[in-house]
Formats: structure tokens, sequence, C-alpha cells
């Protein structure tokens, strides 16, 4: 086993460095005592790698997260994503102790909308309400009237009054994608996702040439011209419960391809085919920072208790006004 004391000096700033793990251990099995042990859920998103998945107490979207780490009677929250998730853990949970296996795990999206140039943004826009897509850092929610989710952003800009103007950030293309189906303009920040910008327009088309009986299904994230030849469009969650329904049996799948290991469960009998980037020799719809995660950071993890979220309390009081107004806004839309 590790000493403790030998962990402790092998820990940096973003987390475990060269911690060695006994390799005779079942990790699940280990992962499933400490939980016990520790009072501690293990929250995952469906962009995690698939046995992060299969270990974990609840698998989800960025909404059902949020609502399960409010309802969650845990002492511990263990969450196996990307940085802003487990921001919003603590937002929602200030008592519990909240850790992430590998704080540098963050997200491209979130990066693209740093708090200073936003601040200076808004502020040539006072009348307006801002939402904020739930990918942002505790910063952004701060400056923000309302968070969204892709699955509930419908709904939250419906909620704002008509005459009223709305700033849209960090997501420039969910942005255009509300305009198009709401027919609302708004004001966008000019921010993206990696993931979702490099899926190459040219070979999904090849690839559906392949597969033409596929029914091409895309996340909101991804840029105007995949999204106009996509069959389908909706958050992670949305597309699961598409594929799993619809009575087509192939999909191209055009989101991060750690969605495809929950479809395939959900509906043994289809083909589900990711997306093609844009890159020859890369996994393009991989999320290098969702994959940062792994079966031996999140035992660590939760052996050490850390690294743990920590935020100051004022800082969270503001991120959590927006979030809460979210979560009303979808109890109100029958969504949770």
């Amino acid at each position: 086993m590790i000493a403790l004391e030998t962990a402790q000096k092998n820990i940096s700033s973003v987390g475990f460095l060269d911690v060695e793990i006994d390799p005779t251990l079942d990790l699940f099995e280990e992962i499933e005592k400490l939980k016990k042990e520790k009072n501690a859920i293990l929250l995952a998103h469906y962009y995690q790698e698939a046995d992060i998945q299969d270990v974990a107490d609840y698998i989800g979207d960025s909404l059902g997260l949020a609502q399960k780490a409010k309802e969650t009677d845990a002492e511990m929250i263990v969450f196996a994503g990307v940085h802003f998730m487990a921001e919003t853990a603590k937002i929602l949970n200030p008592t519990k102790k909240v850790v992430l296996p590998d704080l540098k795990a963050g997200c491209s999206l979130a990066d693209s909308c740093p708090p200073d140039e936003f601040a200076a943004f808004r502020a040539k826009y006072p009348d307006h309400v801002v939402i904020s897509y739930i990918n942002c850092t505790a910063a952004i929610k701060a400056q923000t009237d309302i968070i969204c989710t892709s699955s509930n952003a419908k709904f939250c800009v419906q909620s704002v009054p008509e005459d009223t103007g709305i700033i849209f950030a960090p997501d420039r293309n969910l942005g255009a994608w509300l305009q198009k189906e709401l027919n609302r303009e708004m004001v966008l920040w000019d921010g993206s996702c990696m993931v979702h910008e490099i899926f190459s327009l040219e070979k999904i088309i090849k690839l559906k040439e392949v597969f033409p009986e596929a029914k091409i299904i895309a996340h909101p994230e991804c840029e105007k011209p995949i999204l106009d030849i996509a069959d389908f469009i909706g958050s992670t969650s949305q597309l699961l419960r598409f594929s799993k329904e619809s009575e087509h049996k192939e999909f191209i799948v055009v989101t991060e391809s750690g969605i495809i290991h929950q479809m395939k469960k959900n509906a043994p009998g289809k083909t589900f085919i990711p997306a093609p980037g844009t890159e020859e020799t890369c996994a393009c719809n991989d999320c290098p920072h969702m994959k940062l995660n792994t079966l031996e950071k999140i035992y660590l993890c939760m052996k050490y208790e850390m690294p743990e979220i920590l935020m100051d309390e004022s800082l969270r009081l503001r991120a959590k006004q927006p979030i809460d107004r979210m979560l009303e806004i979808s109890r109100q839309a029958g969504l949770i």
C-alpha cells in the first residue's frame, strides 16, 4: 500500500505525479470500498472513459450532474469531469468536500472567456440579461443572471421577456443555434469548444456515403455547417435518448466519443459511428481534458481526498444565484 507521507510528497498543485499503485489492486473493488468508507459519491460526465462510467454512481450531462450534486447526501463528491463541473458542485455544496482527480482537467470553452475581458464586454450592454452556458468558470457565473445547459438553454432564453436584450456566453455556436431555433437576436461572446469545432464536414459527408442509412446526430456546440446537415441536434442526454428511442439502427455521432459507450449499452443492437475530425492522426473527437481522468487518479483522489476544490465564499454566493435560477427554470419546464 502507499504510505500517506510518500503520497503527499508526490502531489503537486495539479494532482498526483509519481505515486505508484500496487498493480495487483482491483481498482473497481477499491473504489467501491472507498465510497462506503468515506460516504462518497462518484459523479461522471458522459465524456469520461468507459471504465470510469462503469464505476460511477451517476452518469449524466451538465444539467443532470448539477442536479445530482445539489441533491446528494454524500459527505464527499468525487467529480470525474472537468474543473468547471467540480466548481459547480462546490458552489451548490459549500459544506461538502469536492475533489477532482486532476486539476489540469480544464475546458477550452471555459478558457475562451477570461473574466476581466467578459466584464468589459458586459459593460457595453448594461440593460441586457446575461445567460451563460454552464461550461464556464465560477468567475463568469458570478457575472451572469441565468446559467443554462444545452438541455435547458431554450427554456432559459424564453424565460427572458422578448423586449429585453440578451448576452449569451461563452459558446458562439450554441448561441447562434439558439438564435435560429427561437428567432431571437442575442449578443454573442466569441468562444467555442475545441472538440466540437474540429469535426470535418467533408469527412462526415463521405462517411454518410459509406453509411447511407445512418442518421447524423450532433451537439449544438458544433459549427453551423455541421448542424445544417444533422438529422437531430441535442444535448448529450438528448442524443442518448434519441439514439435509444429512434427506429433507426445506425448513427453518425457528432460529439465527444465518450457518449458512445452509453449509447451502446442502451441500444446494443444499433451501430454508432464517431464522426471524424480534421486531423488524420489524432482522436479529434476526444476531449483531452476529460480524458485526463483515469481510474488510478480517481482511486488516489478518493483515498487521500485531494486535490480539493476550494472557493471564496463571496464568489460562491454570487455564482450560485444564476445556477439556482437555472434549476428553477428547469423545474418549471419539467426537465428535472
